[in-house]
């Protein structure tokens, strides 16, 4: 059955001409075709090289064909020398849409409307780009003018629940989309968006489930694949993650995101905890922060430490005895005090400082300064993050590690899904730098 998809596929690949009817066909065999878009851009690949300099009809096939794989900018490329006529400026459209050049969009959908292209079908389209752009507005003027057209049509309902969602009515726009899904099961921009919504709210069992509808039918978007690799990464099922991003970069290699998350979910995949060693670290660095001021020192150790700068156990386990004898007015008995402090709690002076402490990482941590200005320039996009924290390090726009440590807790914690173990991470990976989140004022 395999082989006789792909001779159809074929020969639909063979035509000289293609239209909206020669995609719809197209779609439908590669349904059914094992390992449909390897075989796909396979196919692809040779038409390409077969025509290095397409124009005219040519490059309308090779335009459709890049825009079914979802390579939306290079479909555009290709489009562009494409024969004047509807299917070329609705396929734009449809590109531009993904690409969210919406004005673009809306611009190539009424030129392919005026070359002969189904009115109804572009009134739908202008309704989404313009709800999507967010112009609810223009979206809602133009749903009320076709609603009679497309009575209880599944199209119908998805752009009710698409503005709903838009407008902040997100129950009106679940009815919506799950109206849509009892009429057409496979309507992926209903599923999407259903998806996406259980995403946001927490129930990442439901999201998977319908991610993993979308990604069934062709063409199947980044978005799709992106977001439930993310939920896989969460799950802790690091190989699904990097199945559905290996996915993305088959069509797209120069997707960034793909390959910055791929990166992370690799490194997730071997990936060794230490649970008795975190709980270990935990207890030390809860003794750490006591402050200095919790204990009986003399009025001139205390004077001392405070214009040192010394607050908790943990400032004095990265100072040596060295440093501290080197300061003005500190002797041996307040040295004495401060050793017999730090031994009661099993602590010692320069301990954080050896090279095989358990906790070497409680070296002095350098604030950002123009000292160490090569560390504070390191991108973010260099340093190892989960998909979480990197989703939402990107959704803070910071672009360098010294940027990420001019933050404070709550700037951090202020970022929607941003959480107490991203938090955690970013304490670390900064203090793998020397560097530490600021402090409030």
């Amino acid at each position: 059955m395999d082989q006789g998809t792909q001779d159809g596929v074929a020969a639909i690949m063979a035509r000289e001409t293609w239209s909206a009817q020669d995609h719809e066909e197209l779609l439908g065999q590669l349904l059914a075709m094992n390992n449909a878009p390897r075989k796909f851009r396979a196919m692809l690949a040779q038409m390409e090289a077969e025509s290095p300099a397409p124009s005219g009809e040519v490059a309308l096939k090779i335009g459709m064909a890049r825009y079914m794989l979802c390579q939306f900018a290079e479909a555009l490329e290709v489009l562009a020398g494409a024969t004047d006529n509807k299917d070329r400026h609705y396929y734009q459209g449809l590109c531009c849409k993904h690409l969210r050049q919406y004005n673009k969009a809306a611009e190539e959908f009424v030129r392919a409307a005026d070359r002969g292209w189904d009115g109804v079908e572009i009134d739908q389209q202008l309704i989404e780009v313009n709800a999507l752009s967010g112009d609810l507005e223009a979206a809602q003027k133009g749903l009320g003018k076709i609603e009679k057209k497309i009575p209880d049509s599944a199209d119908l309902f998805y752009l009710r629940g698409l503005l709903d969602e838009l407008a902040g009515r997100s129950e009106a726009a679940m009815e919506a989309y799950e109206q849509v899904r009892s009429i057409a099961p496979s309507h992926c921009g209903a599923t999407f968006r259903l998806a996406y919504y259980y995403d946001l709210h927490g129930e990442e069992e439901q999201a998977i489930e319908l991610y993993k509808e979308c990604i069934a039918h062709p063409p199947v978007h980044a978005n799709a694949l992106l977001n439930l690799a993310i939920l896989y990464e969460d799950a802790g099922k690091y190989d699904m993650a990097v199945t559905c991003l290996k996915r993305i970069l088959a069509t797209n290699p120069n997707h960034e995101r793909a390959r910055l998350f791929l990166k992370d979910a690799r490194a997730s995949v071997t990936m060794y905890y230490d649970e008795d060693r975190a709980k270990r670290v935990a207890r030390r660095n809860a003794v750490l922060d006591i402050p200095v001021t919790d204990f009986e020192l003399s009025v001139r150790a205390r004077n001392c430490l405070k214009k040192m700068n010394i607050r908790s156990l943990g400032d004095l386990v990265r100072t040596t005895e060295i440093e501290l004898l080197g300061y003005k007015n500190f002797g041996e008995t307040s040295l004495k005090e401060i050793k017999d402090m730090l031994t009661a709690k099993g602590l010692r002076l320069g301990q954080a400082l050896e090279e095989d402490s358990e906790f070497a990482e409680l070296r002095p941590r350098q604030q950002a300064s123009v000292g160490n200005e090569g560390v504070l320039a390191t991108p973010i996009s260099e340093i190892e993050f989960s998909v979480r924290a990197r989703r939402a390090l990107q959704a803070l726009n910071l672009q360098t590690i010294g940027e990420l440590a001019a933050k404070s807790e709550a700037d951090l914690l202020a970022c929607k899904n941003f959480g107490q173990t991203s938090l955690n991470e970013v304490r670390q990976r900064l203090g793998e730098y020397g560097l530490q989140l600021r402090e409030p004022h």
